[in-house]
């Protein structure tokens, strides 16, 4: 998005009469739309001035910095799911608690994207405040489905159904907001109604990752030291201090592996992509057809997330903050991934065309992050398999 310039600036003659009075609204939403598409850090408040058609200085009547833009975005589409969720009568089934949540997620999706990543950006008191509003919203999921389908693994069930939804928020598939909406409500309504204990159908899935290589040199040392500093603090705040700290140098001399930051960064992203596709091929081997390679796919991608969990997270929340020129080759391997599955899925599944069928692997994905997080990716067979019938079940095999 280009910075703000002249033919940004309100036009000539224009008054405070002829401002539109949703303004500070329509700034929020813009300013949604950048932090989910550039990242917190990496986005600017003339970004967000561009977006609304107004200056940088207008801007700042209404918002003293970017942290204040930034957290008042973090509440605005929670309040809507909230408020949303307050005008569903109590007792209501769950397709009307899971339909409200869906409107408002879909209507939102340019925005809504901030919050599974960037929201660690937050302070603490106001992380806290965005958790209790958010543990009011499964609250409200998780008493539709126990009087539904009450069984022991419910709550894991109400946040699976929410990540499928959520999922819309997370990639740029064209569709229509009616479908999308559609799509995504049966997608969660089959994860509440089904039963993760019994583990996906079919013959179980033997699934063969390959193994993360020991780190041999002092440039591998660095990357796998600095994974789990990304993961925890995010990119923008771990330093190279840090980073140089845990490896035993000095700061001066991570130059002498790596040109910079961003150069480690992208070293951990490349190897994530590769480890899942080299996971996908052998998985897909010896399947029989569509359905038994969906549940191979499905059964892979969790494993993956459960064993590479801090990768995967650093690859998923920082490929935003890399160059171009680095983060090219990242995403043509995740959309490779993707193709894969949107084929299968529609052999599968032959009603469904191609944006339909990448809506719900997405929505797949969302279980498989949501649910793990649940579990707080204890890594048990038993985990794995109920997760992966979750994702399959989203998928509506």
């Amino acid at each position: 998005m280009a910075s703000a310039s002249p033919s940004a600036r309100p036009a000539a003659g224009a008054t405070a009469a002829t401002r539109p009075r949703n303004r500070r609204q329509l700034i929020v939403e813009a300013a949604g739309r950048v932090f989910s598409e550039r990242g917190y850090h990496a986005a600017s408040m003339e970004e967000v001035a561009a977006g609304v058609g107004i200056t940088a200085a207008a801007l700042y009547r209404h918002f003293p910095n970017k942290y204040a833009l930034f957290a008042e975005c973090a509440d605005v589409m929670v309040d809507g799911l909230v408020a949303a969720l307050d005008e569903v009568p109590p007792g209501a089934a769950s397709a009307h608690v899971l339909a409200a949540v869906t409107r408002i997620t879909v209507a939102h999706r340019a925005s809504g994207g901030v919050y599974r990543w960037e929201a660690r950006y937050l302070r603490r008191e106001d992380r806290r405040r965005l958790a209790v509003k958010f543990a009011r919203l499964a609250g409200r999921v998780d008493e539709a489905v126990q009087r539904e389908h009450p069984r022991a693994d419910r709550q894991l069930r109400a946040l699976a159904a929410l990540g499928a939804i959520g999922s819309i928020t997370m990639h740029h598939t064209s569709i229509a907001q009616r479908r999308a909406e559609e799509l995504l409500l049966a997608s969660a309504l089959r994860v509440v109604a089904s039963d993760p204990a019994t583990g996906p159908p079919g013959p179980r899935v033997a699934v063969d990752l390959p193994a993360q290589p020991v780190p041999r040199t002092r440039r591998a040392e660095i990357l796998a030291a600095s994974v789990p500093l990304f993961a925890r603090d995010g990119f923008v705040s771990v330093t190279n201090g840090q980073i140089a700290e845990a490896v035993g140098l000095t700061p001066s001399a991570l130059y002498r592996h790596y040109p910079g930051k961003i150069d480690i960064l992208a070293a951990a992203c490349l190897p994530a992509a590769a480890l899942l596709a080299q996971g996908v091929e052998r998985s897909l081997r010896e399947v029989a057809g569509p359905h038994d390679a969906i549940v191979a796919l499905a059964a892979t991608y969790v494993a993956y997330s459960f064993e590479y969990t801090e990768l995967n997270s650093v690859a998923e929340a920082e490929l935003a903050g890399l160059p171009a020129g680095l983060r090219r080759p990242v995403v043509l391997a995740q959309r490779e991934h993707i193709a894969v599955w949107e084929q299968q899925l529609r052999l599968a599944r032959p009603e469904l065309d191609p944006r339909q069928a990448r809506v719900l692997v997405h929505a797949g994905f969302g279980v498989a992050v949501e649910a793990g997080r649940k579990l707080r990716w204890q890594d048990t067979p038993e985990h794995r398999e109920a997760v992966t019938a979750l994702v399959v079940s989203a998928l509506g095999l």
